[in-house]
């Protein structure tokens, strides 16, 4: 199985800014990316009126849209209450054999290595005190030394938090 890397933080904190910018540096060193992001929202990501769109909502459970540039596979649940996604089988959706790592924002419950994103600015609670999962701090400001059990990382230095990514691929993978 691909590794895969978890970033927890409350809403707000800046998971996908930071993913953001860390995607085309760990691109630059050749890592294959998947991402997974968990929403709460429904959303629409086709466009109605297209093709795409009419046939799948046809009634179709799964839609496969494929040009030469990209493929987008939907899944549709319309006539059953599925609760939350499961982690295990949105990750057994991807092709792993083309990936070296997955991110994936939000799962936060979930048994995977994580960063913890945490701005004290915010007024929100640590995570990693209750998430033994939780591999690194990502923060904005100075922690007190009884958190500095884990590796900090700078929130504004998305090339160290990189670096610290490719470590730990190597670190596992080897």
């Amino acid at each position: 199985m691909t590794p895969t890397l978890g970033f927890a933080g409350y809403s707000g904190s800046g998971k996908t800014t930071l993913l953001e910018k860390l995607i085309p540096l760990l691109r630059a060193h050749n890592i294959r990316i998947g991402l997974l992001k968990h929403s709460h929202h429904d959303i629409e990501p086709d466009k109605p009126g297209k093709d795409s769109y009419r046939l799948r909502h046809a009634g179709c459970q799964q839609t496969l849209l494929a040009t030469k540039k990209r493929h987008m596979l939907y899944f549709e649940y319309p006539e059953e209450d599925r609760g939350e996604p499961e982690l295990a089988a949105c990750l057994a959706q991807l092709d792993h054999s083309k990936l070296d790592i997955v991110l994936v924002e939000g799962f936060r419950d979930q048994s995977i290595p994580k960063i913890e994103i945490h701005r004290p600015s915010y007024g929100k609670p640590f995570l990693h005190s209750n998430d033994p999962h939780i591999i690194a701090i990502a923060t904005d400001a100075e922690i007190t030394p009884s958190r500095a059990s884990l590796p900090l990382l700078d929130l504004n230095n998305t090339e160290q938090i990189a670096r610290f990514i490719m470590q730990w691929i190597k670190q596992i993978t080897d």
